[in-house]
């Protein structure tokens, strides 16, 4: 990176931060939000934030200055603006959440905890495989909150459902179907980007050196410089849904079938089908990004019945029961589950317990999907532990 701070700076800003991450949060303490990425996923965390509990939008930094000027306007003018990151962790903040691309993702978070604050880290928190272990070792070496953005593990009729796995509803579950499909044909790019006012090279970071282009800043997730394509976007949430039903995280193999049929000029691929073996089940995905009909959702099959599950509910179904009959069992979503999501991380900031969403489950979530993407850009399969 460009930026080098001298030892003096180092440590003027050390204290600052140590005496910041010295604050004891009472039960009707505000908390203090420093916003790291101010784009269009971060504001939408800020709606929900707006309803999961008091706080305060104290600080914001993004290397566009028009997405800042939004963050600013909502806090009422209050927010401090920063072009670096670094400079908004100085703040006398509580915590942060981290938006950016997903490959800020990890340099971002470390920084924040070495800083002294608790982080809300967006999905994927990692973008390698090989930044699983520096993630990890900077949460559980610090004494911070980190709240992997998982939000599916606070909403209330996926705990329900999980529950209901569990405690053996559906019998012997050995084949997961998991689905998500968008169309970014109908999906336009927002108004032109004021380049004068964006530092192309910041937002680049430790990436590859490379011209602007308004499909990399906006579509950032379809290339391999800065994310993972559907893999580690979508898949992402549905395969940590898997992990925590089954209780079961490290698939044995993946295996892949996707190209660039749509989007030639993507790096990542538009139209996916993928499997992964996990000791004694089996998870498939599919997904296009050019067709929308079905949205998302995952199926899980077992001996005794099968469970349907989106973000807008839930059915149960139990075999030999006639059709009439079925579902046996239905729940409805009544609310977006990042709402509760980030009450989990506001109420852990106070009581200092293990978030909904810790960082092993990010990690294990990035982890199937980066898997799955290194057998693509392979010969379409991979065995885990690899050899190389």
């Amino acid at each position: 990176m460009r930026f080098q701070p001298s030892r003096r700076s180092f440590i003027v800003a050390s204290g600052i931060t140590a005496l910041a991450s010295t604050r004891i949060l009472g039960a009707n303490d505000i908390v203090r939000v420093g916003v790291i990425g101010a784009g269009g996923r971060s504001r939408w965390l800020l709606n929900c934030a707006d309803q999961a509990g008091p706080y305060q939008i104290a600080a914001v930094s993004d290397v566009y200055g028009p997405y800042c000027d939004l963050v600013k306007q909502r806090s009422n003018g209050l927010a401090t603006i920063h072009r670096d990151y670094r400079d908004l962790l100085q703040q006398p903040l509580d915590a942060v959440i981290i938006a950016s691309p997903d490959h800020w993702h990890v340099r971002m978070a470390v920084d924040a905890l070495a800083a002294g604050k608790d982080v809300y880290l967006e999905k994927p928190v990692t973008h390698t495989l090989e930044e699983s272990a520096t993630l990890l070792r900077a949460v559980r070496s610090s004494k911070q909150i980190l709240q992997c953005g998982m939000q599916q593990r606070s909403w209330s009729h996926f705990r329900d459902a999980v529950d209901l796995i569990q405690g053996g509803s559906l019998g012997r579950v050995t084949q997961v179907r998991t689905y998500w499909w968008q169309n970014y044909n109908v999906v336009l790019l927002p108004k032109p980007v004021e380049t004068q006012a964006l530092d192309w090279k910041q937002w680049l970071g430790a990436a590859p050196d490379q011209s602007f282009s308004e499909e990399k800043f906006y579509r950032w997730r379809q290339f391999w410089d800065f994310g993972g394509g559907t893999m580690t976007d979508l898949f992402t949430h549905w395969i940590d849904v898997v992990h925590w039903a089954m209780k079961c995280d490290q698939p044995r193999e993946a295996t892949i079938l996707a190209d660039k049929y749509v989007f030639e000029h993507w790096d990542c691929p538009d139209t996916v089908q993928a499997a992964f073996r996990y000791p004694g089940f089996d998870v498939a995905f599919e997904s296009m990004m050019a067709s929308s009909i079905d949205d998302g959702g995952l199926e899980l099959r077992g001996t005794e019945g099968t469970l349907k599950l989106t973000r807008a509910g839930f059915t149960l179904h139990h075999e030999g029961v006639p059709v009439k009959d079925n579902p046996v069992v239905k729940a409805e979503s009544f609310r977006d589950g990042t709402i509760d999501h980030l009450q989990n991380f506001f109420d852990c900031m106070k009581t200092r317990k293990e978030p909904n969403a810790p960082v092993e489950t990010g990690i294990a979530a990035a982890r199937a999907g980066q898997m799955a993407n290194l057998a693509y850009r392979g010969n379409g399969q991979i065995k885990w532990p690899a050899k190389t």
